[in-house]
């Protein structure tokens, strides 16, 4: 793995001067672009590895590019070739047909590397950002600090994100599961600070399916925010300082 991190960078051929696309750059772009792709993308899970994740992309979106300049270069050459041609006096059928073979395998081949960079485009798509954790369509940050209801609130925010809003019973079931790993408790995004007894969430929308423990909520000495504690909820102080959770929509993977 440590292989991986450590990959050399490609030669610098660019000090070579400007050179023709010829099927021997083709290939070594290909190569070069394939070898480029071969970096696990599992290396998000060794710290060494995290901090050259900028690196890594940046390889990538050049093998890319390089790609795609070569497979704009042949679509160029195959219409040149049709422009090109003239019709021949004598007509032969012989030189037509082979004529007619080239140009077939020339689009054959375009359609291949387009689908393979359409392929290995998907593969590498992350529809969430880096420590942010996919479910159901939506991305979920998870603290690593704890701070008080409302300061929650501003730092997901800050992430352009919301504390999180509980929608379903696979949705409370995936925070379950992640906060069983912490074993503390998380600020989710309801409270009833406004009107008491009234529980709303942040983006103002009343609460409808809740997950409250039992003899929840009891607002003991004013406590107005929800946390989840356990496989529950329970309402706490605002004041309190908690982990909390952010959630956000996901980003479709692009299609060429």
């Amino acid at each position: 793995m440590a292989g991986m991190c450590d990959a050399e960078e490609p030669d610098g051929s660019s000090e070579r001067g400007p050179r023709l696309w010829g099927d021997e750059e083709i290939f070594e772009s290909r190569r070069s672009m394939q070898k480029n792709l071969g970096l696990s993308w599992n290396s998000r899970s060794l710290p060494g590895c995290l901090a050259r994740a900028p690196l890594v992309l940046l390889l990538t979106a050049l093998g890319f590019f390089l790609l795609l300049v070569t497979t704009l270069v042949q679509v160029s050459r195959l219409q040149q070739s049709l422009q090109g041609e003239k019709p021949d006096p004598q007509g032969s059928q012989c030189l037509e047909d082979v004529s007619q073979k080239q140009r077939q395998s020339g689009f054959e081949d375009i359609l291949q590397q387009l689908t393979w960079m359409n392929a290995t485009l998907a593969g590498l798509c992350r529809p969430c950002s880096w420590n942010w954790e996919f479910f159901q369509g939506n991305c979920y940050f998870f603290s690593q600090t704890k701070d008080a209801w409302k300061a929650s609130v501003a730092a997901c925010q800050g992430m352009k994100a919301q504390l999180v809003i509980v929608n379903t019973t696979e949705e409370q079931k995936f925070l379950t599961v992640w906060n069983a790993r912490k074993n503390q408790r998380i600020w989710i995004g309801l409270s009833d600070h406004h009107s008491e007894g009234a529980w709303k969430w942040v983006d103002d929308t009343p609460l409808l399916l809740s997950f409250w423990q039992e003899g929840e909520p009891n607002n003991h000495d004013n406590e107005d925010c929800g946390e989840l504690s356990g496989n529950g909820w329970n309402d706490n102080k605002c004041s309190t300082e908690n982990f909390w959770t952010c959630e956000k929509p996901s980003t479709p993977c692009p299609e060429l």
